[in-house]
């Protein structure tokens, strides 16, 4: 009896199909995954190419930022810099003058020079006030010399503007704190002359402090010389000399008692 044949027409067994198909099948499988693979790293590598570019553009970008702060930094250090060194500058300047103040104002304050009149109490002033309070000490001299410009200025008006009521020279001491003068309401009539003492106790006033007025030649007066008389007394006290006699001027005799206040 005859065996079967394992063989196929062709010469293939069985075996031999299945293992070859085995062997496509894995090659299939193995080209899809290579296949699945390489999309995978083409998609990463798209991945990775857009993100490089992005990040590249950020670089770009960060790049141009730092260009125009350093830029931004220059122009101000140019323009600041000038005005700082000014400014230290002088600051510097400030504080060594400051410390040559403090310097001089630790020493003891001289008078060396000046021209200020002798009758001024220059030095009771200074003594008083130079080395404790050297603004009161000016205030006290400016006090004094315009008091005495004041009272100058008022005997000097007298002289020039009056010397018509006067029957006799004005007497004043430099100071002018001492007047002593004669005067009439009439010059050409036949009252009495007034005879007038203006004492300045006060140096730094330009108003007298004592005042008398007397009528020369006559040791008893009238009722209404008196009155005339104590109204002198009354208004030399209180207002400026050259005001008075111009009070005197314009009523002739009849004395402006609106000066009196």
């Amino acid at each position: 009896m005859e065996q079967a044949n394992p063989l196929r027409p062709d010469g293939e067994s069985k075996g031999g199909v299945l293992a070859h198909l085995e062997r496509l099948e894995t090659q299939v499988s193995r080209s899809h995954k290579q296949s699945e693979e390489q999309q995978s790293v083409q998609a990463q590598e798209g991945a990775l190419g857009t993100k490089i570019h992005k990040l590249r553009r950020l670089r770009d970008e960060l790049r141009a930022a730092v260009r125009h702060r350093r830029a931004s930094v220059k122009a101000c250090i140019a323009n600041v810099e000038p005005n700082q060194t000014v400014e230290i500058n002088e600051q510097e300047a400030l504080e060594e003058k400051l410390e040559n103040v403090k310097a001089i104002l630790q020493k003891p304050l001289r008078i060396h020079h000046h021209s200020v009149p002798v009758f001024i109490p220059l030095e009771e002033i200074a003594a008083k006030y130079l080395q404790t309070n050297i603004q009161h000490f000016l205030f006290s001299l400016c006090e004094y010399l315009n008091a005495y410009s004041g009272r100058k200025y008022q005997a000097d008006r007298l002289q020039s503007d009056f010397a018509a009521l006067l029957t006799g020279p004005l007497q004043r001491n430099p100071l002018c704190n001492l007047l002593s003068f004669t005067y009439k309401l009439d010059p050409g009539g036949q009252s009495f002359p007034f005879c007038a003492r203006l004492l300045y106790k006060d140096l730094t006033a330009t108003l007298p402090t004592d005042v008398t007025v007397t009528c020369q030649g006559v040791e008893v007066l009238s009722t209404s010389w008196e009155e005339q008389r104590a109204s002198h007394e009354t208004l030399f006290c209180t207002k400026p000399l050259h005001q008075v006699f111009a009070s005197f001027t314009r009523k002739g005799e009849k004395l402006d008692m609106s000066l009196v206040s």
